[in-house]
């Protein structure tokens, strides 16, 4: 008697766990991926309203560099202004491909080594980063540093700070997530002492050399460093669930690009023509990868190639939330736009 009441109670338990992770479910994104995929890339965008996106652009790059863009929502909901294809985006860590990019030129040219430690390049910060004096250049550039990421400070991005400076000051003096090159984090930290390097080495800007090496070659004249760079009407609006305020003007560190440049990019680094010579390309894919995402508040990027169609697939969202809801929603969206281009790819 006492076995059957036992197994009884566990069915119970059981039971109750079951009905209790049901309710929690996130049931809109069940819908979003359960539902049939339509038949046009179109016909998915304008559901960005029913998936929480204020606005959403997506950018197909073709072979032969031919572009086509789809929209719905807004680019600023309090004028009910359309989203616009055209529109400026704040890309955030997609950037860190221009980056790589630009970091593999020098090390071709030799302005970089890959062996050298970050105390080489920029000694003040020896005794101010634990084991400055043992990480490499190439740690920094793949994320073995173990040096602490600024923006997962405590509450860091309800008061973003202003500039480089103050955003490194964050994590001076704070002990190493890990030994140098023992393990592997994401750290935006990485890439803002890589831009610290550059600007040393080269004695101006960063992004005037990419400018002058990898935007103007490729005719990218829609790729700015800096929203001070742009007239401010030609960005796409942010926002924030539960935060009235447009959040353009804020994290004005990001480079900003068009849909369209962005999908001539990717496809300049995929197919290699980014690259001067077979050696650098060989460099840069010792040392990064070939798409990226991208996630500050109001903005999510997602910027790939897509090999088995020959199609790079660029997709912007300006609606951001608290715990990754938006997140989970923009890929969904993503993945079902290219499956829709897949199945058209076969016909």
């Amino acid at each position: 008697m006492t076995k059957i009441k036992s197994k009884r109670t566990i069915r119970v338990f059981l039971l109750l766990g079951t009905l209790i992770s049901l309710y929690f479910v996130p049931w809109p994104i069940v819908n979003a991926w359960i539902k049939a995929v339509p038949s046009s890339v179109q016909d998915q965008v304008n559901k960005a309203e029913d998936y929480g996106f204020d606005g959403i652009v997506v950018g197909v790059n073709r072979s032969g560099n031919k572009s086509e863009f789809y929209s719905s929502g807004y680019k600023n909901r309090a004028n009910k202004t359309p989203a616009d294809p055209n529109a400026l985006f704040k890309i955030a860590s997609v950037g860190k491909l221009y980056q790589a990019v630009a970091i593999a030129k020098l090390l071709r040219d030799g302005k970089l080594s890959l062996d050298k430690k970050l105390s080489d390049y920029l000694p003040e910060l020896n005794g101010s980063i634990e084991y400055a004096d043992q990480i490499t250049l190439q740690m920094l550039v793949t994320h073995r540093s173990g040096i602490p990421n600024f923006t997962d400070t405590y509450m860091y991005w309800l008061a973003p700070k202003d500039n480089v400076d103050e955003q490194l000051a964050l994590v001076l003096d704070q002990p190493a997530n890990f030994k140098p090159g023992e393990d592997y984090e994401y750290s935006n930290t990485n890439y803002l002492l890589l831009g610290k390097i550059m600007n040393r080495v080269l004695g101006y800007s960063e992004f005037q050399y990419i400018q002058e090496e990898i935007l103007s070659p490729l005719n990218l004249s829609n790729t700015f460093g800096s929203i001070q760079d742009v007239n401010i009407d030609d960005v796409m609006s942010g926002y924030y669930v539960g935060y009235d305020t447009d959040l353009k003007t804020d994290n004005n560190d990001s480079i900003l690009a068009t849909a369209e440049d962005l999908g001539k990019f990717i496809r300049a680094l995929n197919d290699g023509t980014v690259f001067k010579d077979k050696k650098e390309q060989e460099i840069y894919s010792s040392i990064y990868k070939y798409e990226h995402t991208g996630l500050i508040p109001g903005y999510q990027t997602i910027a790939k190639y897509h090999k088995d169609i020959d199609v790079v697939v660029i997709q912007f969202t300006n609606t951001v939330d608290f715990d990754g809801y938006n997140w989970t929603m923009s890929e969904i969206m993503y993945n079902r736009i290219v499956k829709i281009l897949k199945e058209k790819s076969q016909l």
